[in-house]
């Protein structure tokens, strides 16, 4: 015969009953709250990982462009030192002429410089130079050749040695009839008409 259940066992029952739910409850709060903490400390973890990507971008673009920078103030002190940046040095120019002509030997070298112009294309990204104009003066020279290497090492001279970048713009050599020696006992054999710019890079002055 099934024992009875009185009063006093039902309250004690309904005691573990209530603390039974209560722990349950406990435990499914703590679940869903380490969930949640969880998923926060995942979210905190992603955008610090972001962060530290972005950061790190930064620097990165930073260091190239510090690089870039010293790249440029290399360069610009290079041509400075050149004496392709300032004032065109004309008097420089015709000493260097003397200079490389009885150097190499040559023969009597006969030019004209003209005035100085803004460098053709100047409008385009290439001479806009920030605060600096691009200017060349166009040279036009004749002169007597033993050979064609009399002309490229005078060009290459100029190219090496002149305080200002050297851009030939057009060379026209031509054999030349039987003449006086005038070199060593030697005559010329050629004759070379080029026009040649002296370009140099100058400040904007205000206006």
């Amino acid at each position: 015969m099934a024992a009875l259940i009185s009063k006093d066992d039902f309250r004690r029952i309904r005691l573990s009953l209530a603390l039974a739910l209560v722990m349950v409850a406990g435990g499914g709060a703590i679940a869903f709250g380490s969930t949640r903490l969880l998923e926060t400390e995942r979210k905190a973890n992603r955008e610090a990982l972001a962060k530290r990507s972005e950061i790190q971008g930064r620097l990165s673009r930073a260091r190239e462009e510090e690089q870039e920078i010293k790249q440029k103030i290399a360069r610009f002190n290079a041509l400075q030192a050149r004496g392709i940046i300032g004032e065109e040095q004309r008097l420089d120019w015709v000493e260097l002429i003397r200079q490389i002509r009885s150097a190499r030997k040559l023969y009597d070298i006969q030019y004209e410089i003209a005035p100085q112009r803004p460098l053709e294309g100047a409008g385009t990204a290439a001479g806009t130079g920030g605060g600096y104009d691009f200017l060349a003066s166009t040279m036009r020279l004749q002169m007597p050749l033993l050979h064609e290497e009399d002309l490229l090492n005078f060009l290459s001279d100029l190219r090496t040695s002149a305080r200002a970048y050297i851009r030939p713009r057009d060379c026209v050599v031509e054999r030349v009839p039987k003449g006086p020696s005038e070199r060593g006992g030697a005559m010329p054999q050629l004759k070379a008409e080029c026009s040649i710019d002296w370009i140099t890079i100058r400040e904007k002055k205000e206006a």
